[in-house]
């Protein structure tokens, strides 16, 4: 074959091969990937490329980092039970052998419905010489009823508190018997501080703020519950946020 001819076979033999590439690459040959033929054909029914990416199989890294990050979500979650766990069940623990070791308790706790991050505290001891003292004893109300809910993050958030009853004004107790103290809020918590000091916090302020339990009846345009305690809550939070806290100190109680 001369030189002429094998230049001219080489050439046909290029253009060839450039059709038959052009057609896999458009899926239409008989060797493009089933896969790419598929993606191609839902494009021209009118499918959005993200349900079009969908169709197509994961890269096994891709897939490996998506269980890597659902992995350690979990891993952390898991974690943070265990924490505060650990925790409510130690201070549980000590409050109840010292109620066990007192024959009046300054307060006493009840798990609510045998859960161990949602607690009623009986506070049965404040100030005698108060006011809110005197009318605790001339209405013959034992104890002061308190709500702790314990949130995924204790202790390295605070608990939500309200009082249940008996409905109390002023003491720094607001709408639906949330309390304005500083030490419950994320700005002003600490993770060391314990049940035992929220609850002796509570006791110092009620009293500080000149608290007095409520004779009349509540209006009915407020509602005490705790959805209006948690708004209430919320509401001066912010308040105090901006303008600043004057609470009593944790060393008063």
């Amino acid at each position: 074959m001369s030189s002429r001819s094998k230049e001219k076979f080489a050439a046909a033999f290029r253009k060839l091969f450039r059709s038959s590439e052009k057609l896999d690459n458009d899926g239409a040959g008989p060797s493009g990937s089933p896969a790419r033929r598929g993606l191609l054909r839902r494009h021209r029914d009118g499918v959005s490329p993200a349900e079009a990416a969908a169709s197509l199989p994961a890269s096994p890294g891709a897939t490996s980092m998506v269980k890597k990050k659902s992995g350690g979500a979990s891993e952390v979650r898991e974690r943070a039970a265990v924490v505060r766990t650990r925790r409510l069940m130690k201070e549980l623990k000590e409050i109840q052998r010292l109620q066990e070791d007192r024959t009046d308790p300054i307060f006493t706790v009840e798990l609510v419905n045998d859960n161990l991050f949602e607690w009623h505290v009986r506070l049965h001891q404040i100030d005698p010489e108060s006011d809110l003292a005197a009318d605790l004893r001339e209405l013959h109300i034992p104890n002061i009823l308190l709500h702790l809910i314990f949130p995924e993050n204790f202790p390295f958030a605070p608990p939500f508190m309200r009082v249940i009853e008996p409905r109390i004004e002023k003491g720094f107790v607001m709408e639906g018997g949330a309390i304005c103290m500083e030490l419950l809020t994320p700005r002003g918590w600490a993770s060391a501080y314990t049940v035992e000091a929220v609850v002796m916090q509570f006791a110092a302020s009620v009293v500080k703020g000149q608290g007095r339990v409520a004779r009349a009846p509540p209006r009915p345009s407020r509602e005490f519950s705790r959805r209006r305690a948690e708004e209430a809550f919320r509401s001066l939070v912010k308040t105090h946020d901006k303008y600043g806290w004057v609470t009593p100190a944790l060393s008063d109680g």
